[in-house]
């Protein structure tokens, strides 16, 4: 059974950076699509961007040109890179694990498999 664990999270003013980073145990995930998704108080959980196994990436408009995806094999890590941060990105941020093949169900909650613990972002003004 995967863990993903997710880390990198913080408190930052607005304008600042952040990277995230999400790495498993128990498995390589160099073959399957990874997502970063965020939830925030009151609020259903929504996806900010994902990386297919062959590296094409997706992002959600509002964080476009803002944020970056990547992945590292060699150290079975996937990355979010965060720029120019609002204090409407705060939330609990989530990396997660798309077993299946295919990258339609990429931007959608439920075509993850694998859920990591969280890690908070607070962006102040």
């Amino acid at each position: 059974q995967v863990q993903l664990v997710e880390s990198g999270g913080g408190m930052v003013q607005a304008g600042g950076s952040l990277r995230l980073s999400c790495a498993p145990s128990g498995r390589t995930l160099s073959s399957y699509g990874m997502g970063w998704f965020r939830q925030a108080p009151g609020k259903e959980r929504e996806f900010v961007a994902a990386i297919s196994w062959s590296g094409t990436t997706y992002y959600a408009d509002y964080v476009k040109g803002r944020f970056t995806i990547s992945r590292d094999n060699a150290k079975n890590t996937v990355y979010l890179q965060m720029n120019s941060l609002k204090p409407e990105d705060t939330a609990v941020y989530y990396c997660a694990v798309k077993y299946s093949s295919g990258t339609a169900l990429l931007i959608r909650v439920y075509g993850y498999d694998h859920w990591g613990q969280g890690t908070q972002v607070t962006v102040s003004s």
